[in-house]
């Protein structure tokens, strides 16, 4: 359906009537509902709703014609959650054929929102601030034209007078009280997910220097081998308090990282630098504070992400030492119950000074997923946000926070209505992860009795104490690039043996898949040559590099061969794009097999030998690939950006392409077609396998073999125990032949028509 609304020949009357209207005597609230029953007519639309913006940057449902009623001022959304918080955030109008394959769509279950398709909204904008959001709904897909959106507009900046005017909020409720600051939300990025409340500690830095210059340069040094001596013994001393196991329910990476901490910690040329600032005259504390100094300004000129992550454990290095020499030594910091940590950047072992129990998250100016102290975080469940600009200057002391993990998002002095409807996500997130530990021990069976395999996705040691207690089949996809992401050069054959024998003892005899390495793109090694490319995703990567640096790949396929001996070995070949690639692959894996048995090492017991399929041009030269291959595994993220040349990391791209469109699911189809007739086994992981709804229809096409990361088990699981296929895999077949931009709101009202768990989304 296109756009039409009055906009023609009434336009001057509509907006006449809004303007009466809002200017009317009649109480603002009685207006409002007056005023979205206008609107919804004239726009042709089935729900139009005014939200308003409440203290602490929540948006709250004033009135509405389409949707419950009882949602009004129930349904509160934070700015930056759902379509609405989105619009809030951005302060411009969106416009959405079909609202619910948008990422950031939110399902509220009280409005009964979920039967319509189509969304349009605009900012309500008074004095140059977002006071509110307009919208309008329609139950089938609609696409609203640039006339639509402009005549939004018009009626919006009339709705805006009374919103923006006092009657239904009180300015004074958006303004400072009692000299206290605003509540504000601040932006960064996910490092950790997570959700948690407390009160801000900051970690202290700060140095002062009671002596710059000293005259016995070899008293300062021996007062820096002193020093140095202490820093390598805390060190130590936190490895043998992992060792033990503190705190860590068996996880091994806190351990790992730590001790590539202490390579740093041992680096001569660090030393050295500060044993040449002595000698010039400098005391052993200004020798250590003139490196760190360095180090920072160093950092601010680096742009790749792997030198900056290094540079911040370099600089807590040199904090760690100023502490030791300065007398104020490191120890287990005393935290209050709800601590939120607060801070510009942290290396490993800052955070493990602490008392990770009480501290219910981390949030930092820097920061980036691969970061050390975010591997730790993980291994504790802490929640981390990290590139929030200008942190330190808006955040006190004991300041209230609420972090927001998932999304990247911190609230600092929110008020009691932002606060309340976190605490309820909270209890939501606590009670829904009972209800996936629930089932745990049950199998994965379709309600007609299906059975589907379920795999984990899995990077790192701690990800496999889900093998143990989600009743999966095994690891379906291990990402081994992180070990050679985490060092300053490419780990050697015995090194990479001995993390791949961990991984399989582990496994405790599960079968597990290993992708080679798959860097370049967003992934670079500090040790590998750079390249600047225009479109790193379809570049130099993965199998790309590795058949240009085979002595790279023989290295880590020879340790995968060790490794395995008298065991099941699968390795998995990325970013195939032609058969004779896997080929040349493959033959680099048979020859290190032969040169262990030439050497009188035990071989694998079975070794199965498969390929990723992430490339389109693949899926046609399967009647070649398939008879040399034992799997296939499709790559759900790469293949979609590639299957419609969409960069999934632009946001102006987000949105536009669903994994869930007609197109990419007979795609999908034709691949599962081919694999069954020459009888090889194909997988799917990535984002479409973990996401319940992405899943189900991956099952209706025939896919029985899904693999995850370890949060989508629970949510998959109740997917698949509360699905009839045969009721709806034939549903799914008919709708293969629309041309529709999305099959994804079809499928969300069959799953609830049919009563079929889709538990994505935490309620609040």
């Amino acid at each position: 359906m296109a756009g039409t609304t009055a906009w023609g020949g009434g336009a001057r009357q509509l907006l006449r009537r809004v303007r009466d209207l809002m200017a009317s005597p009649a109480p603002a609230e009685q207006r409002l509902a007056e005023l979205v029953r206008i609107i919804a007519a004239s726009f042709v639309a089935e729900v139009c709703s005014v939200y308003v913006m409440r203290a602490g940057e929540v948006l709250e449902l004033f009135a509405t014609i389409g949707l419950r009623p009882e949602a009004v001022h129930k349904t509160k959304l934070r700015v930056g959650e759902g379509l609405v918080g989105h619009i809030a955030a951005v302060a411009s109008p969106l416009a959405l054929a079909d609202a619910q394959s948008h990422p950031n769509f939110a399902y509220r279950p009280e409005t009964g929102e979920e039967i319509f398709s189509s969304l349009m909204g605009v900012p309500l904008l008074s004095r140059g601030r977002v006071v509110g959001v307009l919208v309008v709904q329609n139950r089938i897909a609609r696409d609203y034209n640039d006339e639509d959106v402009e005549s939004l507009q018009t009626i919006a900046m009339a709705v805006s007078e009374v919103v923006g005017s006092g009657e239904l909020v009180s300015i004074s409720e958006l303004e400072p009280r009692d000299g206290l600051p605003m509540p504000m939300r601040l932006i960064g990025i996910s490092l950790n997910g997570g959700l948690a409340m407390g009160r801000a500690i900051l970690h202290n830095t700060n140095f002062s220097l009671s002596r710059l210059y000293a005259d016995d340069t070899e008293a300062e040094l021996a007062k820096l081998r002193t020093g140095m001596s202490a820093l390598h013994a805390s060190i130590e001393n936190m490895l043998d308090r992992l060792s033990d196991g503190e705190n860590l329910g068996g996880y091994a990476e806190p351990r790992d990282v730590l001790e590539t901490y202490r390579m740093f910690a041992h680096d001569r040329g660090w030393q050295r630098r500060m044993t040449e600032g002595i000698r010039t005259g400098l005391s052993a504390e200004a020798a250590v504070y003139q490196v760190l100094n360095d180090t920072r300004a160093r950092m601010a000129t680096i742009t790749d992400a792997y030198l900056r992550e290094r540079l911040i454990d370099l600089e807590d290095l040199n904090q760690r030492l100023l502490m030791h020499l300065t007398g104020t030594e490191p120890g287990r910091r005393d935290l209050p119950d709800d601590s939120i940590l607060i801070a510009r950047a942290l290396g490993p072992a800052d955070l493990l000074d602490y008392d990770v129990q009480r501290l219910k998250a981390v949030v930092l100016e820097e920061g980036s997923p691969t970061d050390h102290v975010a591997i730790v975080a993980r291994a504790f469940d802490v929640p981390v946000v990290g590139r929030v600009p200008g942190l330190l200057l808006k955040v006190e002391e004991g300041d209230p926070i609420v972090v927001d993990g998932k999304i990247g998002q911190v609230y600092v002095r929110p008020s009691d209505e932002v606060r309340e409807t976190f605490a309820k996500s909270v209890h939501a997130l606590v009670a829904q992860k009972a209800m996936y530990l629930a089932t745990y021990d049950l199998p994965a069976v379709t309600l007609d009795n299906v059975s589907v395999a379920l795999n984990l996705n899995a990077g790192l040691l701690l990800d496999l104490e889900h093998l143990r207690r989600s009743g999966v089949e095994g690891i379906g996809l291990y990402r081994t690039e992180i070990p050679f992401m985490i060092r300053q050069g490419y780990p050697d054959v015995t090194t990479q043996e001995e993390i791949y024998r961990r991984i399989l003892d582990e496994a405790e005899n599960k079968p597990v898949t290993f992708r080679t390495l798959d860097v370049g793109g967003d992934k670079i090694l500090p040790y590998l040559a750079k390249t600047e490319e225009e479109n790193p995703a379809m570049g130099w990567r993965a199998i790309r590099i590795a058949l240009d640096r085979p002595a790279m790949l023989r290295q880590q396929l020879r340790a995968l061969v060790r490794a395995s001996a008298n065991r099941h070995l699968r390795v998995m070949f990325p970013m195939i794009a032609e058969t004779a690639e896997f080929l040349n692959a493959r033959r680099l894996l048979l020859h290190e097999i032969d040169r262990a048995q030439d050497d009188n090492r035990n071989p694998p017991s079975r070794v199965e030998i498969g390929v990723m399929l992430e490339v389109p041009a693949l899926a046609f030269q399967l009647d070649s690939l398939l008879p040399i291959t034992d799997f296939v595994s499709i790559g759900s993220n790469d293949l979609m950006q590639f299957l419609f040349a969409a960069d999934r990391g632009n946001p102006l791209l987000a949105g536009r392409y669903d994994g869930l469109a007609p197109g990419s699911l007979r795609f999908l189809q034709f691949v599962l077609e081919q694999c069954q007739r020459a009888q090889k086994p194909v997988a799917v992981c990535g984002e479409m396998a973990g996401r319940p709804l992405e899943a189900m229809a991956l099952l209706g096409l025939g896919f029985t073999v899904l693999s995850m990361a370890p949060p989508s088990l629970g949510p998959v699981k109740m997917m698949i125990r509360s699905l009839n296929l045969a009721q709806f895999r034939p549903y799914l077949l008919s709708l293969l032949d629309l041309p529709n931009h999305s099959l994804r709101s079809r499928l969300a009202a069959f799953a609830q028509d049919h009563s079929i768990v889709l538990d994505g989304e935490i309620p609040l």
